[in-house]
Protein backbone atom coordinates (compact mmCIF):
# COMPACT_ATOMS: atom_id res chain seq x y z
CA UNK A 1 0.00 0.00 0.00
CA UNK A 2 1.04 3.72 -0.51
CA UNK A 3 0.41 6.54 1.37
CA UNK A 4 -0.66 9.60 -1.00
CA UNK A 5 -1.01 12.98 0.65
CA UNK A 6 -2.44 16.50 -0.08
CA UNK A 7 -0.83 19.68 0.07
CA UNK A 8 -2.18 23.14 0.85
CA UNK A 9 -5.77 22.34 0.28
CA UNK A 10 -7.87 24.19 3.48
CA UNK A 11 -7.24 28.50 2.21
CA UNK A 12 -6.49 29.05 5.85
CA UNK A 13 -3.65 26.86 6.82
CA UNK A 14 -2.27 28.14 3.33
CA UNK A 15 -2.36 32.14 4.29
CA UNK A 16 -1.23 30.79 8.25
CA UNK A 17 2.06 29.57 6.32
CA UNK A 18 2.36 31.95 3.94
CA UNK A 19 2.14 29.74 0.92
CA UNK A 20 0.87 30.91 -2.38
CA UNK A 21 -2.54 29.55 -3.23
CA UNK A 22 -2.08 25.94 -5.74
CA UNK A 23 -4.01 25.88 -8.91
CA UNK A 24 -3.70 22.33 -8.78
CA UNK A 25 -3.35 19.89 -5.76
CA UNK A 26 0.20 19.93 -4.10
CA UNK A 27 1.32 15.96 -3.93
CA UNK A 28 3.51 14.30 -1.36
CA UNK A 29 3.79 10.80 0.12
CA UNK A 30 4.74 8.97 3.03
CA UNK A 31 6.00 5.61 2.92
CA UNK A 32 4.09 2.38 5.05
CA UNK A 33 6.66 2.27 7.48
CA UNK A 34 5.31 6.09 8.35
CA UNK A 35 1.96 4.98 9.73
CA UNK A 36 1.51 4.38 13.31
CA UNK A 37 -1.70 2.62 14.44
CA UNK A 38 -4.02 1.74 17.66
CA UNK A 39 -3.59 4.90 19.18
CA UNK A 40 0.12 3.88 19.73
CA UNK A 41 2.31 6.85 20.96
CA UNK A 42 4.31 8.50 19.03
CA UNK A 43 7.77 9.10 20.31
CA UNK A 44 9.49 12.26 19.35
CA UNK A 45 12.63 11.91 16.84
CA UNK A 46 15.59 13.15 17.94
CA UNK A 47 16.79 14.83 14.24
CA UNK A 48 14.13 17.52 14.78
CA UNK A 49 13.10 20.41 17.56
CA UNK A 50 9.89 21.08 15.99
CA UNK A 51 7.46 18.51 15.19
CA UNK A 52 4.03 20.15 14.39
CA UNK A 53 0.61 18.46 13.69
CA UNK A 54 -1.27 18.89 11.06
CA UNK A 55 -4.73 16.65 11.56
CA UNK A 56 -6.54 15.24 8.59
CA UNK A 57 -9.73 13.54 6.99
CA UNK A 58 -8.02 10.31 5.57
CA UNK A 59 -9.81 7.95 3.08
CA UNK A 60 -8.87 4.32 1.83
CA UNK A 61 -8.87 3.16 -1.54
CA UNK A 62 -11.06 0.19 -2.41
CA UNK A 63 -10.72 -0.90 -5.79
CA UNK A 64 -7.75 -0.24 -8.63
CA UNK A 65 -8.15 2.61 -10.81
CA UNK A 66 -6.03 4.71 -12.91
CA UNK A 67 -7.32 7.88 -15.18
CA UNK A 68 -10.89 7.90 -12.85
CA UNK A 69 -13.56 10.25 -13.75
CA UNK A 70 -14.23 12.57 -10.98
CA UNK A 71 -17.88 11.35 -11.40
CA UNK A 72 -16.78 7.32 -10.58
CA UNK A 73 -14.67 8.30 -7.91
CA UNK A 74 -16.91 7.75 -5.33
CA UNK A 75 -16.93 4.12 -6.13
CA UNK A 76 -12.75 3.98 -5.74
CA UNK A 77 -13.34 4.58 -1.52
CA UNK A 78 -15.05 2.70 1.08
CA UNK A 79 -14.13 4.40 4.44
CA UNK A 80 -13.25 7.66 5.83
CA UNK A 81 -11.06 8.57 9.33
CA UNK A 82 -8.35 10.68 11.06
CA UNK A 83 -5.08 10.99 9.97
CA UNK A 84 -2.21 12.97 11.41
CA UNK A 85 0.45 14.46 9.08
CA UNK A 86 3.36 14.82 11.46
CA UNK A 87 6.03 17.50 9.84
CA UNK A 88 9.50 18.15 10.96
CA UNK A 89 8.91 21.67 10.30
CA UNK A 90 12.68 22.56 11.02
CA UNK A 91 13.41 20.44 8.35
CA UNK A 92 11.01 21.18 5.79
CA UNK A 93 11.96 24.89 6.06
CA UNK A 94 15.40 24.25 5.64
CA UNK A 95 14.93 21.93 2.73
CA UNK A 96 12.51 24.53 1.12
CA UNK A 97 14.74 27.76 1.70
CA UNK A 98 17.57 25.82 -0.36
CA UNK A 99 14.62 24.40 -3.23
CA UNK A 100 15.33 20.72 -2.19
CA UNK A 101 12.65 18.09 -1.69
CA UNK A 102 11.32 17.62 2.17
CA UNK A 103 10.20 13.98 1.98
CA UNK A 104 12.37 13.36 5.37
CA UNK A 105 10.12 15.84 7.20
CA UNK A 106 7.05 14.55 6.30
CA UNK A 107 7.66 10.78 5.83
CA UNK A 108 9.97 9.71 8.91
CA UNK A 109 8.84 6.68 11.24
CA UNK A 110 5.51 7.19 13.08
CA UNK A 111 4.97 10.47 11.19
CA UNK A 112 1.26 9.82 10.31
CA UNK A 113 -0.83 8.33 12.76
CA UNK A 114 -4.13 6.91 11.68
CA UNK A 115 -7.76 5.99 13.26
CA UNK A 116 -9.45 2.86 12.84
CA UNK A 117 -11.87 3.24 10.06
CA UNK A 118 -15.34 4.45 9.38
CA UNK A 119 -17.82 3.54 6.86
CA UNK A 120 -18.61 6.29 3.79
CA UNK A 121 -21.91 5.55 4.43
CA UNK A 122 -22.11 6.29 7.49
CA UNK A 123 -22.55 9.93 7.03
CA UNK A 124 -25.17 11.61 4.88
CA UNK A 125 -22.76 14.05 3.08
CA UNK A 126 -18.93 13.35 2.75
CA UNK A 127 -18.20 16.94 2.06
CA UNK A 128 -19.77 18.59 5.08
CA UNK A 129 -17.87 16.42 8.24
CA UNK A 130 -16.83 18.41 10.90
CA UNK A 131 -13.52 17.09 12.46
CA UNK A 132 -11.19 18.41 14.81
CA UNK A 133 -7.89 17.87 17.07
CA UNK A 134 -7.42 18.53 20.94
CA UNK A 135 -3.78 18.90 22.72
CA UNK A 136 -3.82 18.35 26.29
CA UNK A 137 -7.81 19.15 26.22
CA UNK A 138 -7.22 22.50 24.12
CA UNK A 139 -8.75 22.43 20.43
CA UNK A 140 -6.09 23.36 18.13
CA UNK A 141 -7.71 22.25 14.64
CA UNK A 142 -11.58 22.40 13.29
CA UNK A 143 -12.30 21.88 9.99
CA UNK A 144 -15.12 21.19 7.87
CA UNK A 145 -14.44 19.05 4.37
CA UNK A 146 -16.50 21.70 2.65
CA UNK A 147 -14.26 23.95 3.13
CA UNK A 148 -11.54 21.87 0.59
CA UNK A 149 -10.27 23.70 -1.91
CA UNK A 150 -10.18 20.39 -4.10
CA UNK A 151 -12.95 18.00 -2.93
CA UNK A 152 -12.41 14.27 -2.27
CA UNK A 153 -13.60 13.09 -5.48
CA UNK A 154 -11.74 15.61 -7.73
CA UNK A 155 -8.44 14.40 -5.51
CA UNK A 156 -9.16 10.56 -6.54
CA UNK A 157 -9.62 11.75 -9.87
CA UNK A 158 -6.34 13.95 -10.06
CA UNK A 159 -4.21 11.41 -8.26
CA UNK A 160 -5.32 8.31 -10.51
CA UNK A 161 -3.72 10.16 -13.41
CA UNK A 162 -0.20 10.16 -12.53
CA UNK A 163 -0.43 7.16 -9.97
CA UNK A 164 -2.39 3.59 -10.48
CA UNK A 165 -4.88 3.29 -7.41
CA UNK A 166 -4.64 0.15 -5.17
CA UNK A 167 -7.10 -1.34 -2.11
CA UNK A 168 -5.97 -0.15 0.99
CA UNK A 169 -4.26 2.91 -0.21
CA UNK A 170 -4.54 6.06 2.08
CA UNK A 171 -5.10 9.74 0.76
CA UNK A 172 -4.65 12.49 3.27
CA UNK A 173 -6.50 15.10 2.43
CA UNK A 174 -5.22 18.88 4.03
CA UNK A 175 -4.72 20.13 6.80
CA UNK A 176 -7.31 23.01 8.37
CA UNK A 177 -5.61 26.07 10.28
CA UNK A 178 -4.32 25.86 13.73
CA UNK A 179 -0.98 23.53 12.90
CA UNK A 180 1.36 24.16 15.92
CA UNK A 181 3.94 22.23 17.58
CA UNK A 182 3.56 19.26 19.86
CA UNK A 183 6.15 18.65 22.87
CA UNK A 184 6.56 15.19 24.85
CA UNK A 185 4.08 14.59 26.92
CA UNK A 186 1.40 16.05 25.23
CA UNK A 187 -1.82 14.29 24.55
CA UNK A 188 -3.38 14.30 21.66
CA UNK A 189 -7.03 13.72 20.61
CA UNK A 190 -8.90 13.33 17.32
CA UNK A 191 -12.59 13.86 16.80
CA UNK A 192 -14.74 13.55 13.55
CA UNK A 193 -18.19 14.96 14.35
CA UNK A 194 -17.68 13.82 17.97
CA UNK A 195 -16.58 10.76 17.90
CA UNK A 196 -12.97 10.57 19.31
CA UNK A 197 -11.26 8.44 17.16
CA UNK A 198 -7.50 9.14 18.21
CA UNK A 199 -5.84 9.47 21.74
CA UNK A 200 -2.77 9.27 22.21
CA UNK A 201 0.51 10.67 23.72
CA UNK A 202 4.04 11.89 22.42
CA UNK A 203 6.83 10.63 24.37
Amino acid sequence: MKILAIGRNYGDHIKELENERPDEPVIFTKPDTALLKNNDPFYYPPFSNDIHHEVELIIRICKEGKFVKEEHAHKYYDKIGLGIDFTARDLQSKAKEKGLPWDIAKGFNGSAPISEWLEKKEFEDLQKVNFSLKVNGELKQEGNSALMLFPIDYIISYLSKFFTLKTGDIIFTGTPKGVGPVSIGDKLEGYIENQKLLDFEIK
